[in-house]
């Protein structure tokens, strides 16, 4: 028996890929009008996708029916042995039933088949053996046959779950397009992820308004804008007319320029030393345009103005990093 130090365990890994990477390769070359069958099965249902198996196939369902549910295909998992017991209620007429077991013949699925069949809910089997029972009883057949698993002894569920994964996605992934389910489509459903947050969030979701939004009028001491800066620590400071209209901005930046062009900073009025117009963005748009805006303009902060142009709200990069948007 050879001892933990001197195995090779790189040597099993590189085979154990080498044999799963050669299986999804395989069901590249077995699709045909079953998956088209089985896709607009699923894109008809009226109701919920309902995914089901045992054991490791079981694991694989679970997880089939997590990837169609996030990407536009409501669909939920049953447990068969459960389903025996109450949890056929579960199921309805309108929904579709994707069923997975490696040999088609997995007691606890197979004896869910006369139920299904009397309720009139379609199935699509997904098996490794192309004539066995729920291959047979199924309105769509997906072959995910592999030539052997990785495990040595030819046993333990691997290459065969990997190729029922992989169908799995295949199935979500053509489902996607073919609804034409788009980035925003997804962040609805995963609105706590980070794609969601830049997704989803608004610049008005994240601004400071209202007594935290800095604001200094045209004539004013430019020591009132630095004070005004300093009170509100975003970095700068909107400078408005008389009319409320954003006249420009003044930032830290634009303070280190005063000082190495003025050597008496008492006698100007922030009018002097502004940016005129200054770089904005409407609170109605995405957070993630703040941060192209900024990163594209290398600022840290952005006025944000009305559709008249008068000073709102605050954005500074802080915020949009403690969001998790960035």
């Amino acid at each position: 028996m050879n001892t933990v130090t001197d195995y090779d365990y790189r040597a099993s890994a590189r085979r154990t890929l080498t044999l799963e990477s050669q299986a999804i390769a395989a069901l590249v070359e077995r699709l045909d009008e079953a998956f088209d069958h089985a896709c607009r099965l699923l894109l008809a249902c009226e109701g919920r996708v309902v995914v089901t198996g045992m054991g490791k196939s079981g694991h694989v369902a679970r997880k089939i029916a997590a990837t169609l549910a996030s990407t536009g295909t409501p669909a939920f998992f049953v447990h068969p042995g459960e389903a025996s017991h109450g949890d056929m209620g579960m199921i309805t007429s309108r929904d579709v039933v994707l069923a997975l077991s490696n040999s088609g013949e997995t007691a606890e699925v197979t004896a869910l088949l006369p139920l299904l069949k009397r309720m009139g809910a379609p199935l699509v089997s997904m098996t490794g053996r192309a004539g066995s029972t729920l291959s047979r009883h199924a309105e769509a057949h997906l072959d995910t046959a592999v030539a052997r698993e990785a495990c040595p002894l030819d046993l333990a569920p691997t290459t065969s779950t990997t190729a029922a994964l992989a169908m799995g996605d295949a199935l979500a992934v053509a489902l996607l397009e073919a609804r034409g389910f788009t980035a925003e489509d997804f962040a609805l459903s995963h609105p706590g992820g980070s794609l969601g947050r830049r997704l989803l969030l608004k610049v008005e979701d994240l601004m400071h308004h209202g007594e935290r939004l800095p604001c200094v009028t045209l004539g004013s001491p430019l020591r009132d804008a630095l004070l005004e800066i300093t009170r509100q620590g975003l970095g700068f400071t909107c400078v408005i007319d008389d009319t409320g209209h954003l006249a420009g901005i003044y930032t830290d930046g634009d303070l280190r320029r005063t000082l190495d062009h003025h050597d008496d900073l008492r006698r100007l009025r922030v009018d002097d030393v502004m940016t005129h117009g200054g770089k904005t963005i409407r609170p109605e748009l995405l957070a993630a345009e703040a941060v192209r805006i900024m990163e594209d303009n290398r600022i840290t902060a952005l006025a944000v103005v009305d559709d008249d142009g008068r000073p709102v709200g605050a954005l500074h990069m802080h915020d949009l990093l403690a969001s998790g948007v960035i």
